[in-house]
C-alpha cells in the first residue's frame, strides 16, 4: 500500500513546487502571490511528510483528500500563471477578480487542514482519546470522517484502541444500513478480520460482532468472502477463546442466512466439523471413545484412557452381554484394553509414576531409597525401552501427539474449555447450533457432513436438556436437515434409517415436544416429523395420534402445520399412504378436518381440505368417513371458488369426491 500512496502523492507535490516557483516570478499581484506561496509551501511540507509516512497512511481517505488537494493546486497554478505576464497589454487584458485570491486562500487552507487530519488520524502512536475533529473535506458528510477515523485506528492503533474502534463500528453498523455499506466500501472488513485473529478477547468479540452486522446482503457477504472471512473464522473456531468462538459462530450464521451461496465456502474451510465439535463438547460421550486406535503404537495416555472403558468384571460372557445391549456403532468403535486385567492396570500406573520420577531434575539431596521389587521391575522395563531407542521423552511426546490427534478428530482443541463458565458454554452451543441451522438449509452436502458426525445425537440431547435458545436453534437445524432429507433419498436413508440410534433419539425428542404441545419449539418439530414421513415403518404407530390431536389446536399455524405434516404421511408419494390414512381416520382425524374445512381460517382450510381429500382417496370405503359425511364436505368445498382455484386442490378434489361417490350411497349423505 505504501507504493500506491507514494504514487498518489507524487503529482500534488510537483504541482506545489510549480506554484511556488511561479509565485516567485509574478509581476502583478505580488503581495497576493507571496501569501499564496506561503500557504502552498506549508501544504507542500505536509505532503512530503505524508510521503515519508506512506506506509502508515490509510488509503481510502488518502485518495479522497489528495484528489481534492490536486485539484486545488491546479487552480492555484493557473491563477499564479496569470500574474507572470510583464507586458502592458497583457496586464490590461488579464482580468483577475479581487475575490479570486481570497477563494484560493480558503481552498488551500482546507487542503492544509485535510492533509493535517490525515497525518494525525494515520499516526500509529497512542492518541489517548484525543479528538481529531472533522477535516474540511467531511463537512458535507461528517459520518464518513468518523468511519475513516475508526478504520484508521484499526490499522495503526494499540490493541485497546482497536477494540474501541471495532465497538464504534458495531454501533454505526447497527444504527444504519448505509453506514454499514460505507464501512465496507472504505475498507473496514480487512482490519476487522485481522483483529479477530490477533486482537485481545474484547477486541476479537467486537470485531466478530461487527462482521456479523455488516453482512446484511449478498453483495456485502461476497465482499467478506473475498477478504478470506472463512479462513479467519476457521482459525478462531479451532484455537480462539470460547467467547470469541461464540461470536464467530453467530456471525457465520448471519452470513449464511443472508447469502446461502457462502455455505460451500464455509464447508471447504472445515467450519462444519469445528461447529459440530463445539456442539458435541460435554453433550455426548467424549470423542476419543469413538476413535479406532491401533494397539501397537498406543501411548501411555491412550492406554490409561482405554483402561477406563473396560468392565470391572472379568467374565467374558458378561462383557459380551453388555455389548449386545449397546448400539452397534458404539460397539464397533470401542477400544479394548491392551493390558487385559486390573493387575496390569496397576503396573501401568507404576510405570507412569516411574517415568515422571525419571524426568525430575537432579538435586544434591540424599538419593532415594531403592524401589520395591515390583517398581524395580518397571524401572527395568523403562531402561529396556531406552536401550531400544524408545526414550521416555519420546513417550511423553507421543502422549502429547496422541492427545492432540484426539482433539483434532473434530477439528478443534478442547484444551481449557472445561474451565469456561456455564453461561459461555451455553452461548457457544446456541451459536454453533444456529450456524449449523443456516449452513444446512437447502444444502445436501453440508447436511450429509453434519449427519455423518455425532450432530444428530447432540441435537437430540440438547432438545431435551439445553437452554431455550439452544433448544430452539437445535430444533431449527433439525428441521432444515429433515427438509433436505425429504428431497434427497440417499441422505434420508443414510441419516434417518430406522436402526440408527441417533435417528431414534431425534424422533423421540421431536415426539416428546409434540406430545406436550406447549412450547415454541412445536412448529419446527411438527415440520421435521412431516419431512421425515417416508422414513417411518408401518409399525411406527406413535406418530400419527399426536399430530391428529394438534389439528384442533387453537393456534391456526399449529393446525395448519399439523395438517401439512399428516398430508406427507397420507399423500400418494408415500409408500405406506394406505396404512397412514387409516391411522389418521382411526385417531379421529376426519371430524377435526371437517371442522377446519368449514370454520378454519383460509390458509388452514386449504391444508385441511388437501389432507381430507387424500384420506378419502385412499380409504373411501371407511365407515368413519361415511359417518362423518365427508362427501358432503367435499361437495361443499367444490362450490367454493377460492378452494377450487387453489393449485393443490384443483385436480385432487374432484378425484377424491368421485372415489367417495363410488363407495357411499346417496342416502347416507348429508347436505349443507
Amino acid at each position: 500500500m505504501a507504493d500506491i500512496v507514494k504514487q498518489i502523492l507524487a503529482k500534488p507535490i510537483q504541482l506545489a513546487d510549480q506554484v511556488t516557483k511561479a509565485a516567485d516570478d509574478a509581476h502583478s499581484f505580488k503581495q497576493e502571490c507571496a501569501e499564496l506561496k506561503s500557504k502552498t509551501e506549508k501544504l507542500a511540507a505536509l505532503l512530503r511528510q505524508a510521503a515519508r509516512a506512506s506506509s502508515d497512511l490509510y488509503e481510502r481517505p488518502t485518495r479522497r483528500i489528495i484528489d481534492d488537494t490536486e485539484q486545488v493546486l491546479e487552480k492555484a497554478l493557473a491563477l499564479v500563471a496569470k500574474c507572470r505576464g510583464n507586458g502592458l497589454m497583457k496586464r490590461v487584458f488579464t482580468i483577475i477578480p479581487a475575490a479570486a485570491f481570497k477563494k484560493m486562500y480558503a481552498q488551500l487552507e482546507n487542503s492544509i487542514g485535510d492533509v493535517s487530519w490525515l497525518l494525525r488520524v494515520s499516526a500509529s502512536t497512542d492518541r489517548d482519546d484525543e479528538y481529531l475533529g472533522l477535516p474540511p473535506i467531511a463537512a458535507n458528510e461528517p459520518i464518513l470522517c468518523l468511519i475513516w477515523e475508526q478504520i484508521a485506528t484499526l490499522y495503526t492503533g494499540s490493541l485497546d484502541d482497536k477494540s474501541d474502534a471495532a465497538a464504534s463500528l458495531v454501533s454505526l453498523a447497527r444504527d444504519n444500513d448505509r453506514y454499514g455499506k460505507l464501512i465496507i466500501e472504505e475498507g473496514g472488513v480487512g482490519p476487522l478480520l485481522k483483529l479477530i485473529k490477533d486482537g485481545r478477547m474484547e477486541g476479537q468479540e467486537n470485531a466478530a460482532r461487527a462482521i456479523g452486522l455488516l453482512g446484511r446482503d449478498p453483495e456485502s457477504v461476497e465482499h467478506m468472502l473475498q477478504a478470506n472471512v472463512c479462513l479467519t473464522f476457521s482459525k478462531v473456531l479451532k484455537d480462539g477463546p470460547m467467547k470469541v468462538q461464540a461470536m464467530v459462530a453467530e456471525a457465520t450464521s448471519i452470513l449464511a442466512e443472508k447469502h446461502p451461496k457462502c455455505q460451500e465456502a464455509f464447508a471447504q474451510n472445515n467450519i462444519i466439523r469445528l461447529l459440530v465439535g463445539h456442539l458435541a463438547f460435554e453433550t455426548v460421550q467424549e470423542h476419543s471413545k469413538y476413535a479406532i486406535t491401533s494397539n501397537r503404537n498406543m501411548s501411555i495416555h491412550s492406554v490409561v484412557m482405554a483402561s477406563n472403558q473396560q468392565p470391572k468384571t472379568g467374565n467374558p460372557q458378561q462383557s459380551t452381554s453388555n455389548n449386545l445391549s449397546k448400539p452397534a456403532d458404539v460397539i464397533e468403535n470401542q477400544v479394548p484394553h491392551p493390558m487385559g486385567n486390573q493387575t496390569n492396570i496397576n503396573q501401568m500406573h507404576n510405570l507412569v509414576a516411574t517415568t515422571m520420577a525419571t524426568n525430575m531434575p537432579k538435586t544434591n539431596s540424599r538419593p532415594p531409597p531403592p524401589p520395591p521389587p515390583q517398581q524395580q521391575q518397571q524401572q527395568n522395563n523403562v531402561n529396556n525401552a531406552k536401550s531400544n531407542g524408545g526414550s521416555v521423552k519420546q513417550n511423553n511426546q507421543h502422549t502429547q501427539n496422541h492427545q492432540s490427534s484426539m482433539s483434532s478428530m473434530y477439528g478443534n482443541s478442547i484444551k481449557g474449555r472445561e474451565s469456561e463458565d456455564p453461561a459461555t458454554k451455553t452461548m457457544m452451543k446456541a451459536m454453533a447450533a444456529r450456524a449449523l441451522w443456516h449452513l444446512a438449509k437447502g444444502n445436501s452436502t453440508i447436511c450429509k457432513s453434519i449427519t455423518e458426525s455425532r450432530a444428530l445425537l447432540c441435537f437430540a440431547v440438547l432438545l431435551e436438556k439445553g437452554s431455550y435458545e439452544v433448544q430452539y436453534n437445535s430444533a431449527m437445524a433439525l428441521m432444515e436437515i429433515a427438509a433436505v432429507a425429504e428431497q434427497d433419498a440417499d441422505l434420508r436413508r443414510a441419516a434417518f434409517k430406522p436402526t440408527s440410534h441417533a435417528a431414534k433419539a431425534v424422533v423421540d425428542q421431536l415426539l416428546n415436544i409434540i406430545d406436550k404441545a406447549d412450547s415454541d419449539l412445536l412448529i419446527p418439530c411438527i415440520k421435521s416429523v412431516g419431512h421425515l414421513a417416508r422414513t417411518f415403518k408401518q409399525t411406527e404407530t406413535r406418530i400419527i395420534g399426536p399430530l391428529v390431536k394438534l389439528l384442533e389446536d387453537r393456534e391456526p399455524e399449529v393446525s395448519r402445520e399439523s395438517a401439512i405434516a399428516l398430508t406427507k404421511f397420507a399423500c400418494t408419494d408415500n409408500y405406506l399412504h394406505l396404512d397412514h390414512s387409516k391411522a389418521i381416520i382411526s385417531a379421529g382425524g376426519a371430524k377435526h378436518l371437517i371442522q377446519l374445512v368449514y370454520f378454519g381460517e383460509q390458509i388452514v382450510q386449504i391444508s385441511a381440505l388437501v389432507l381430507l381429500c387424500y384420506t378419502a382417496l385412499h380409504v373411501p370405503d371407511n365407515e368413519a368417513m361415511a359417518q362423518a359425511e365427508v362427501l358432503s364436505v367435499l361437495e361443499w368445498a367444490s362450490k367454493q371458488t377460492f378452494m377450487v382455484q387453489d393449485p393443490s386442490i384443483e385436480t385432487l378434489l374432484p378425484e377424491a369426491k368421485g372415489r367417495l361417490e363410488l363407495y357411499q350411497s346417496r342416502g347416507s349423505r348429508g347436505y349443507c
